[in-house]
């Protein structure tokens, strides 16, 4: 099969249903399929290799993906916000690309015969013998890159295929529905929302640049009622609207989250703020073709409201696995674990790809390595630690700074912290915390201290704490840990 067939099924059902809107523009299902058949004759007209798309939220976007889809040629999404020269280096990889760009082309990329800012002119083609082999490559994307540099994931049309099939009911959605999209098209979020949201028939909104007030104000004049979020992004949401219920955003049924971990204090906020919506909590990755684990609305609002601690705990959870995801927990040496015990995360299911360019990193029997620590409870619920290069090693104990993160967190003077370990003769390493505070006004260093070590213990109280304006992260809201730690470092031997 084809990713294509999700398009065909949508305009078999609702060809005349808007499928997108961006700004004043509506495109129907009708229009995309259209616009991609004309885009899928001209990559084969040229013999293009693959179709590189820089951009934001655009109409161009599914008409590119799908017409990608329909020629047998990746799709490939950069990040428009990096600089020419990483740019070229991307695009270098791909000499026989087809380049369709907003605007003017990069100067790095005008000499390229291949290069497009418009799809407009392409002459109709109805006739498009599209490739029914589910083995080619479908989207090539690029990490983000936090822990290393970005690679290629290859995801296959089998492996968005399984997953749009798996997880979404074909044309669930009711006319009415609307879906606001602001995370960038070369996130995976970005592309399995266009996929889902297209194959369930709801009419997607697309942001092509975050603002609280402007998001706020798209739900209300769109009649939003579905939107997916970063954690970052949420946390703006709630801090503008202050303590009481916002009347703009009445017709949100569903509040998704995911690409980096939730502060746990922002989530009860939201959860506050937003009575009526049900929350989705998402956990998944590139590799994966996105989500593997949800915490669903009613588990969100059963943890919320309950009294006992291990019921409530589960709303720091990253829910249970989806239908076709096996998971198992396996300590440095490879050893299963069992549920309770924290160790590194293996994946295995028809969604999961593991394959980047020129290299696979599934095992024998099939499973990706996530270096994602975490845990499963006895029913079931996977709760995230962090990324295994995150973990800290202090005296000999492991130490996850998310736990740390979350208690300083909770301080009222507190919005935003990170914790990494910097190098220590004695302990091997030391808890470094850079935390950003609210209304600009410091907490004394020492409280922080002592409010960290009366929840938790002494070894994970911070040795170092450190104020900023703001932490550094990625456009999608993951802090970028290594950035933090390099700057501690340098600091420190100056």
């Amino acid at each position: 099969m084809n990713l294509s067939l999700v398009l065909d099924m949508a305009c078999s059902g609702h060809a005349d249903r808007v499928a997108v809107t961006t700004g004043d523009r509506n495109l129907t299902y009708a229009e995309i399929d259209a616009a991609s058949r004309a885009v899928a004759a001209e990559l084969v007209r040229t013999g293009a290799t693959a179709l590189v798309h820089l951009g934001t939220n655009a109409v161009s976007l599914p008409v590119c993906l799908f017409g990608a889809a329909r020629a047998g040629v990746p799709f490939v999404p950069l990040n428009y916000r990096l600089s020419q020269e990483q740019l070229a280096g991307l695009l270098a990889d791909h000499p026989g690309a087809l380049l369709v760009h907003e605007g003017a082309a990069p100067a790095s990329f005008q000499g390229l015969t291949r290069a497009r800012d418009t799809l407009a002119d392409l002459p109709p083609a109805d006739a498009v013998e599209v490739p029914e082999d589910d083995e080619l490559v479908a989207v090539l994307l690029y990490t983000s890159g936090t822990t290393a540099a970005p690679k290629g994931a290859l995801l296959r049309h089998r492996h968005l295929l399984a997953y749009v099939l798996g997880t979404v009911e074909f044309g669930g959605a009711g006319e009415d529905e609307a879906a606001l999209v602001t995370v960038p098209p070369y996130h995976i979020a970005g592309v399995t929302n266009l996929v889902s949201n297209l194959y369930a028939g709801r009419r997607i909104v697309y942001l092509d640049a975050f603002d609280p007030a402007t998001w706020l104000e798209t739900v209300r004049r769109e009649q939003v009622t579905q939107a997916m979020v970063v954690p970052t992004m949420l946390a703006r949401v709630v801090d503008l609207i202050g303590d009481a219920p916002d009347p703009r955003v009445g017709s949100l049924r569903t509040l998704s989250y995911g690409g980096a971990r939730m502060p746990l204090p922002v989530l009860e906020r939201a959860l506050a703020l937003f009575p009526e919506a049900g929350f989705v909590n998402a956990y998944g990755l590139t590799e994966t073709s996105s989500t593997i684990a949800l915490l669903g609305p009613d588990e969100h609002r059963a943890a919320f409201s309950a009294s006992d601690p291990a019921a409530r705990a589960r709303l720091a959870s990253v829910g249970r696995l989806v239908p076709g995801i096996e998971l198992e927990v396996r300590d440095e040496d490879g050893g299963v674990l069992p549920p309770g015990t924290p160790g590194l995360l293996f994946l295995r299911g028809d969604q999961v790809s593991g394959e980047y360019a020129g290299s696979s990193v599934l095992d024998a029997d099939g499973w990706f390595p996530t270096r994602d620590r975490g845990w499963v409870d006895v029913d079931g619920y996977l709760f995230l630690e962090g990324r295994a290069d995150d973990t800290i090693i202090r005296g000999g104990e492991n130490i996850a700074p998310a736990e740390i993160e979350d208690v300083l967190l909770e301080h009222p003077g507190v919005v935003d912290a990170v914790v990494v370990g910097v190098p220590d003769d004695e302990w091997g390493q030391r808890l470094a915390a850079v935390v950003v505070a609210a209304d600009g006004s410091e907490p004394d260093i020492e409280e922080l201290r002592a409010w960290v070590r009366a929840r938790l213990r002494s070894s994970k109280t911070p040795d170092l704490v450190e104020f900023r304006a703001e932490l550094p992260r990625t456009d999608t809201g993951k802090l970028l840990r290594r950035q933090v730690l390099a700057e501690l470092a340098d600091r420190q031997k100056a």
